[in-house]
């Protein structure tokens, strides 16, 4: 809390007719019963209020007057009426009340008006007011101003004690179960802080003082039905609230009710209680927890597993988080969360069967499944059980995830959203996620921070996450001091208020009652909050790791700590709540339990990835998740539907809704475009999207500036112009009983929001979830998310994703930033061969596809693009689709596309053959040049130009991977006398030439296909305009010199 202000405080202004020292009483008074929270800093201005009263001798009951002031001694407090004290004030203070309330009742606020009535119905009205008066007089005669003052003060000094205590505590608490560190890498102890007697002095207190009693303020439950305690007890009690084995981090939040509901929570006596019944089931969960491990290491002591030892009780907190989840109607839990412990979470929490797991041990064990596959501490489960503790359905669901720490955060956040989603779950109450982290990656990777701003946002909050952070305080060797410079590796929670809950992981009752509170926070606020679970590592990085050679003093710590299983149990042992022989025979069940699974797992001859898989979709493969068929049927449309959405999206579906002037022009384009049975981009994709709607598929389409669009094409949202915040989305005004269209700016994030998407895409096969980048380039801060999950994500967890990505791309001068998506990445990363030519079986092109590990298009015209987008979810089987948007072609009225390309009956085309005069002679035909995107509409226009139009043909390649090697083919041998040329805008060493060159070799080794386009380059575009004209005109030149390559070599 910064510097008080009186003013502020206060609320409102002081009656004219009062006195300066009526005024300053006032105020002292509101500053006390308000507050009760100054910081330290703030005593001299407070003191200084209090000595005002020095000035005057008595009140006047004069000074009341005849307006009506309500004095309101408790504004602004959420929480727990308490009677104003006499002994918390100044005596001279209460007279005035008395007076303003023997003048009217009104006068004064309803805490002082109780007071007064209490006191008055001891007896007589006329004998109780008598008194009463006499009671205060008597108080103030004998009450010097002095001695007032001094009461003021102290009260004042405590009430700022028991803040430092509430902002600082956790600064002291023990959470360091080794007990060589400070968890918050400080061994600095706040000065306000009663950590010694002496320290009472800096709060102008005394050693006597202890003993005296208190008015406790509003901001604090330690009193529980107490009032005022003494200040010995004050200190005992807000150290056992702040400084054991729990701190708690909450002050920063800028909301009084939730700051209240925290106090409540921690500082309400003995309530952190616990029944034996639940002690037990700790106990129970614990040594689950802890001989898994053991297991484990016994059978297979020199594999990896990132094994949990150190935070064993991670296991009972999670359970813990359901069990209280569970109870307040959750019934879907997602998980996400590192190697470390996964296969203990797998077992113990998300309940996969332990053969299964034991059999990933086995070397021998073959691959049921096509794909690379994954390691075993990588791999994700989806399970529907029984919760225990509350007899409900709950289904768990832990994603898969690579060795990125961190990077399945807004994947795990991506797919809470669209369950809740399809749910009609709007505020989080069946839906939940649980995200776990490590402490150096939770403060070292920036896709945290990412994923934490989204938590608030409309069209990406999952209502609350519950962030458990396995804190071994270090990160692989680097010692915290080395991997953060914020005191906690939690302390970018603190951007979107959400508390932080530190607490000793060998304490296990402690972390249950975190672990619930949090539970109970996430279902009463809907917001983030996290759990800093400050344990250690038993062993290295992983189990064949030597931890020595760095933190040599850690670890001789470590070798002496007695595991947590064992100082738990003695603890319930001697409280009586269990037997030995009660805890051994708990032991001894589960180690049978996983020695039968042992047994079992050595039948297991085949591994099964399908049996990992942390999002389903049962309904659309058949059981044995193969496709229901390997044909997709046509995409095109009826031209009454076409008609339709063209009417619709160029109109404004709402009355009385004032759009911009602008936008009414480009509506009335769209409409004549409907009228000549044409269109542009934007209206294609207006068609694709409103006819899935149409046939209840849900589009979601995200990203930066996507309802305007980065070109100002696209206007999915229409604004009010005389209404703040009125807005319509017309795609939502299509049919009766239409799919919803989401269309929703995102932050200015790529890691964080691809990622997301993607998850919202793993949910359902039936929804067209695309991803815009506001430039094809910026797609590269997300690379982890589109190397770790889009491109492998099948091959590693046999896991479909129909996730759209558009990338406008196309060179057009405007510099090296915003003109390559980088197609040559994409293309790199794609899995068909280039040197085998694919065999004819089937439906070639679907069988194509569905062997491909993503679908790589660039579209040259509206039509190609509204079916590409269709066939992504008429297709049997869902692959991820990255599509290279134009940019200039948005406007170009060459590239429009005729109802007639669109109608029932029409597709996708693969390629584009040249349809003017080459294509009717072509053996006459000299020269074909191949190419993709934008670079045809220049390549046309300058053929025209050269009246070429017989010599040379064009020839665009629309669908670029899976490479269409049976229509090459056919081109190719359809022009046998010309010479093959393949031209691109982009550089040589950049684009699609290193991925076409070989299949076109494999396709016609005899024809070599010669390069045209620009030089190798080391960035992706020249930032200067006349560079870059002239780079376009030479490559040009090439293109069309039918002699360029004569008598050279290939």
């Amino acid at each position: 809390m910064g510097r008080i202000d009186v003013g502020e405080i206060i609320g409102e202004k002081t009656n004219s007719s009062l006195n300066q020292t009526t005024q300053n009483a006032f105020e002292l008074k509101r500053t006390i019963f308000i507050c009760g929270q100054p910081s330290f800093s703030d005593m001299s201005q407070l003191r200084s209020l209090a000595g005002a009263l020095r000035s005057s001798s008595q009140w006047m009951r004069g000074h009341v007057g005849t307006g009506r002031r309500v004095f309101d001694p408790r504004r602004n407090c959420l929480s727990r009426a308490a009677e104003p004290s006499l002994a918390a004030c100044s005596s001279s203070y209460v007279v005035e009340m008395y007076y303003a309330w023997l003048e009217d009742h009104k006068n004064v606020h309803e805490s002082w008006d109780a007071y007064f009535r209490n006191a008055q119905a001891s007896g007589s009205e006329e004998t109780g007011e008598k008194r009463l008066s006499a009671l205060l007089q008597g108080r103030a005669m004998s009450q010097t101003p002095a001695m007032s003052e001094k009461v003021v003060e102290d009260h004042l000094a405590v009430h700022s004690l028991i803040r430092a205590y509430q902002v600082r505590g956790h600064h002291v608490a023990r959470l360091d179960p080794l007990g060589i560190l400070t968890a918050d890498l400080d061994s600095f102890v706040p000065s306000d802080l009663i950590t010694s007697i002496d320290k009472l002095g800096s709060y102008g207190l005394e050693k006597s003082d202890l003993d005296k009693s208190f008015q406790l303020p509003l901001t604090t439950f330690i009193g529980g039905n107490e009032s005022t305690l003494p200040l010995r007890e004050i200190i005992h009690r807000l150290e056992t609230s702040y400084c054991g084995h729990t701190g708690v981090e909450f002050m920063f939040i800028n909301n009084m009710e939730q700051c209240q509901w925290i106090r409540q929570k921690f500082e309400t006596p003995g309530i952190m209680m616990f029944s034996d019944r639940e002690k037990r089931t700790l106990l129970a969960r614990l040594v689950r927890s802890t001989r898994f491990e053991d297991f484990l290491a016994r059978k297979w002591s020199s594999e990896k597993r990132f094994g949990l030892e150190g935070c064993e009780v991670l296991i009972p907190a999670l359970k813990m988080i359901i069990d209280k989840s569970s109870e307040a109607g959750i019934e879907n839990v997602i998980m996400g969360m590192p190697h470390r412990g996964r296969l203990n979470v797998l077992a113990n929490v998300v309940r996969k069967d332990l053969d299964q797991i034991f059999c990933q041990f086995d070397p021998k064990l073959e691959a049921a499944d096509e794909g690379s596959g994954d390691v075993k501490y990588h791999l994700g489960m989806y399970h529907e059980r029984i919760n225990r503790e509350t007899d409900k359905n709950i289904t768990l669901s832990l994603m898969a995830n690579p060795s990125h720490l961190e990077a399945v955060d807004p994947v795990v956040q991506g797919k809470t959203k669209a369950e809740q989603f399809y749910r009609g779950d709007t505020e989080g109450r069946m839906v939940m996620s649980i995200l776990m982290h490590g402490d150096a990656a939770f403060a070292g990777q920036g896709v945290v921070y990412e994923t934490f701003h989204l938590s608030e946002l409309p069209s990406y909050t999952t209502h609350g996450t519950i962030h458990v952070v396995v804190n071994n305080q270090i990160g692989f060797t680097t010692d915290p001091r080395m991997a953060r410079s914020s005191p906690y590796p939690t302390d970018v929670a603190r951007v979107v208020n959400a508390p932080i809950f530190h607490v000793n992981a060998d304490d296990p009752e402690a972390v249950m009652y975190v672990c619930k509170v949090a539970a109970e926070w996430r279902n009463t606020f809907n917001k983030d909050v996290v759990i800093d679970l400050v344990c250690y590592r038993r062993f290295g990085h992983n189990e064949m790791d030597e931890p020595m050679f760095t933190q040599p003093l850690m670890y001789k710590q470590i070798r002496k700590q007695e595991h947590v299983l064992k100082k738990y149990a003695d603890k319930l042992i001697s409280e009586g709540v269990v037997t030995l022989q009660e805890f051994e025979e708990e032991v001894a069940k589960y180690d049978k339990i996983c020695e039968e699974a042992y047994t079992s797992s050595k039948d297991e001859k085949i591994l099964h990835i399908r049996h990992w898989l942390d999002s389903p979709w049962p309904d659309f493969f058949k059981p044995d998740g193969e496709p229901k068929s390997m044909s997709c049927p046509s995409t095109g449309l009826n031209e009454e539907v076409l008609r339709h959405i063209g009417e619709v999206a160029s109109s404004v579906p709402l009355k009385d809704f004032a759009i911009h002037s602008g936008l009414s022009r480009i509506l009335r384009g769209r409409a004549d475009m409907v009228a000549k049975h044409t269109m542009d981009w934007a209206l294609a994709e207006y068609m694709a999207f409103g006819s899935l709607l149409k046939d209840g598929i849900h589009v979601r389409l995200s990203g930066q500036d996507v309802e305007r669009g980065t070109f100002s094409h696209r206007h999915h949202v229409l604004h009010d112009q005389e209404v703040d915040k009125r807005f319509c989305i017309p795609m939502n005004h299509l049919w009766l009983n239409q799919a919803l269209y989401t269309v929703c700016n995102s932050s200015l994030s790529e890691y964080g929001v691809l990622g997301f998407e993607l998850g919202f895409a793993m949910a359902s096969p039936n929804a067209l979830v695309c991803w815009e980048a506001q430039f094809g380039d910026f797609q590269n801060t997300a690379q982890c998310i589109i190397d770790q999950f889009i491109s492998a994500g099948q091959a590693k967890w046999v896991r479909h994703n129909g996730i759209v990505l558009l990338l406008p791309h196309g060179m057009e001068g405007m510099g090296p930033e915003h003109s390559s998506a980088r197609p040559e990445r994409f293309l790199q990363m794609s899995k068909d061969d280039p040197d085998r030519y694919p065999e004819f079986t089937g439906d070639f092109e679907v069988q194509r596809l569905y062997d491909c590990n993503w679908i790589v298009v660039n579209c040259s015209t509206p039509a190609n693009y509204f079916h590409v987008l269709r066939r992504q979810i008429l297709l049997p089987f869902r692959k991820p689709l990255i599509i290279f948007t134009p940019k200039s072609l948005l406007r170009l009225p060459e590239a429009r596309s005729s109802f007639d390309e669109m109608i029932t009956g029409t597709k996708f085309l693969r390629i584009i053959p040249d349809g003017g005069p080459a294509s009717k002679h072509p053996e006459k035909v000299k020269r074909v040049i191949f190419c993709t995107g934008k670079v045809y509409y220049e390549l046309a226009k300058e053929r025209k130009q050269l009246k070429l139009e017989e010599d040379v043909a064009i020839v665009r390649l629309e669908q670029i991977s899976p490479f269409p090697f049976d229509l090459i083919k056919a081109e190719v041998e359809k022009y046998s006398n010309a010479e093959l040329i393949w031209c691109q805008e982009e550089h040589k060493n950049m684009g699609y030439y290193d991925y076409i060159r070989p299949r076109f070799l494999t396709v016609h080794s005899k024809n070599p296909i010669w390069y045209v386009g620009r030089d190798p380059a080391a960035a992706p575009a020249t930032g200067n305009k006349f560079t870059h004209l002239a780079e376009l005109k030479r490559f040009l030149d090439t293109a069309f010199n039918l002699e360029a390559f004569k008598g050279r070599s290939f």
